[in-house]
């Protein structure tokens, strides 16, 4: 049995493509890396396979909701994403050299996501940590706007890598219904930038204990330089946090008390 299999994907319907991929991993157990090439659009590439020690590359753009359910594998794109990549992702790693589209990390509960440019509004929407596991999102570059929506759980650390530290981020609505989870944001944020439920909380030591694995794995994945390692880790960060676990008690259920 091949370790190794490469798939031109030119002019394959996506449906086609992931039933060819799914009978290759069933029909190899000994698989390690599937290549696909000339990706263009196809969707839900690695939706719901569980496998571990197995890398999947796509050379080209991969369409929505890449390697959504997914759990154990190891998916790098060289290319940009289309919108929600790691929907409800519960294990694994998605590398994207390149920018992803509207709600990227839907619903994440486990496993981590690193993209090196930007993101598009929403990301990070309904994050939440599921036995044990969190979710971790690391934007490169810049968000769109409503970062971490409803977010229950997990890490989002935005680094603005395009900006300096000292500077206002332009992002707005974010963390809106947060009651879980923390949103890390190199630079600075003004309050009228959060939505309903979101609060600016302290960066403390303990914060960036917390983060520094996660961006020296990033720079190790992206390889960044020690330098720019470096220059992130004595950066100044916006902690973003909820301001109660049950934001909207009130809202949905009469106060009896």
């Amino acid at each position: 049995m091949s370790k190794e299999v490469t798939i031109d994907t030119s002019g394959i319907y996506y449906k086609e493509l992931n039933e060819q991929i799914n009978k290759i991993i069933k029909d190899n157990l000994d698989l390690e890396l599937i290549t696909l090439n000339n990706v263009l659009g196809q969707r839900f590439i690695g939706n719901g396979i569980s496998k571990n020690n197995l890398t999947i590359v796509i050379n080209g753009i991969p369409g929505g909701d890449l390697a959504m359910f997914m759990k154990g594998p190891r998916v790098e794109v060289y290319g940009n994403a289309d919108h929600a990549p790691g929907n409800t992702l519960d294990e694994g790693k998605i590398i994207i050299h390149g920018s992803s589209g509207d709600a990227t990390g839907h619903s994440m509960r486990g496993g981590s996501l690193y993209v090196q440019g930007s993101v598009g509004y929403r990301s990070g929407i309904h994050m939440k940590e599921y036995k044990g596991k969190t979710p971790v999102l690391i934007i490169g570059e810049t968000a769109g706007d409503f970062l971490g929506e409803y977010m229950a759980g997990g890490i989002i650390i935005n680094l603005n890598m395009q900006s300096e530290d000292t500077e206002f981020v332009k992002n707005s609505m974010l963390g809106t219904g947060i009651h879980g989870g923390v949103i890390y944001i190199r630079g600075k944020v003004n309050k009228s930038q959060l939505g309903v439920a979101a609060d600016i909380k302290e960066f403390t030591k303990e914060d960036l204990e917390k983060i520094t694995y996660y961006i020296e794995d990033y720079c190790n994945e992206f390889n960044y330089s020690d330098e720019i390692k470096n220059k992130l880790l004595n950066s100044n960060y916006t902690k973003i946090a909820p301001i109660s676990s049950r934001p909207f008690k009130k809202l949905y259920t009469p106060d009896i008390r």
